[in-house]
């Protein structure tokens, strides 16, 4: 059993506030925040349980909630034998996790151009940094339409994000600011569902864009987009927005899309 750390040993410790399971592979937790702590929704953060050895394990975990939020949100896959998340899992209410406050990331609104319309594009728990974004009055302030396309193999792993986007118009800080501008486009790979298809196929065949009754193809002169998925997902989703005219942008080089480099991935 891990000793217990004091606050004085260790001040990143923050406590676990809330705990929800999604599925059997998804769970999301949500855990104090530092006085101290300021971050840009999207930005990421040093997350993780003490070993058996008393050493941290920690982990880069994109912050759900927005910037706003006076605690942090984070969602996450399970891993059996995941160094961390095999025993993030069993979190429960009033225990202390390891919190590094020193935000960094890509998803953030300055390292992208100005444009007209914002695309997110996230497959499973890549969905995390744009829970933060959708919910940031920022993003509804500089842009015309946001399209939030999220894929996952079945439906119940999109839950999270459809509540989370049912809530958005009852949202007390920026319901009225998103109006008629979100586009939500939720797929399935596996299971049968309304919409089907990976974000690469929809996007390059237009099938997004008819099924949302949206001005396409994808245009560097309006559109700017920010990813979040697997290191294969990112890669192959760069190829196609580069196939469109669409340049990488960073917090140094303002661009026309970014991806988030420090996703957590299946070995967690």
């Amino acid at each position: 059993m891990n000793a217990p750390v004091s606050l004085k040993v260790n001040p990143d410790l923050q406590t676990v506030t809330q705990v929800t399971h999604w599925t059997d592979r998804l769970f999301s937790f949500r855990v104090t925040r530092p006085q101290s702590l300021r971050f840009r929704s999207g930005e990421f953060v040093m997350i993780g349980l003490a070993g058996d050895n008393g050493k941290p394990i920690l982990r880069a975990y994109s912050i759900a909630s927005p910037a706003w939020d006076e605690e942090l949100e984070f969602y996450s896959i399970k891993v059996p034998d995941g160094p961390l998340t095999s025993r993030l899992q069993h979190i429960e209410v009033g225990q202390p996790i390891i919190l590094r406050p020193k935000p960094v990331g890509t998803l953030v609104h300055d390292a992208l151009k100005p444009g007209k319309r914002l695309w997110f594009l996230a497959t499973g728990t890549g969905f995390a940094p744009f829970a933060s974004l959708l919910r940031e009055p920022e993003t509804w302030e500089k842009y015309d339409s946001v399209v939030m396309m999220h894929t996952c193999r079945e439906a119940g792993e999109l839950e999270y994000g459809r509540q989370l986007v049912a809530d958005l118009r009852d949202d007390p800080v920026i319901g009225e600011l998103i109006g008629d501008k979100l586009q939500y486009y939720p797929t399935t790979t596996r299971e049968q569902g309304p919409f089907m298809g990976r974000i690469t196929d929809n996007l390059t065949s237009g099938k997004v864009f008819a099924d949302l009754g949206l001005e396409g193809p994808l245009d560097p002169v309006r559109d700017r987009a920010m990813v979040c998925g697997s290191l294969a997902f990112n890669k192959d989703v760069a190829a196609v927005l580069e196939g469109f005219g669409l340049e990488e942008g960073s917090n140094s080089a303002p661009a026309d899309y970014v991806i988030e480099k420090a996703f957590v991935g299946d070995g967690v």
